[in-house]
């Protein structure tokens, strides 16, 4: 816990921009302020706010559905 506070703060006083990919979504919506998304459909979404945002919008254009995982095709044996 120590250690996430830590980086925390110290990603907040950087002064400039920083990618943070994380599966924390807390995390992200204490540091975020625009969310880059690759969406089921291939798509990619630039967002302007936090993850829960994101995730409200997403929901909001997709008719109040959860989100799927993408399915991707079997390769063929080698």
């Amino acid at each position: 816990m120590f250690t996430l506070a830590a980086l925390e703060s110290a990603i907040d006083a950087f002064p400039g921009s920083a990618l943070i990919i994380s599966h924390d979504r807390a995390f992200l919506d204490r540091l975020c302020t625009h969310t880059l998304a690759y969406e089921d459909d291939g798509g990619v979404v630039f967002f302007d706010g936090g993850y829960s945002a994101y995730e409200a919008d997403w929901r909001a254009r997709n008719g109040g559905k959860d989100p799927t995982r993408v399915k991707y095709r079997k390769m063929a044996a080698a």
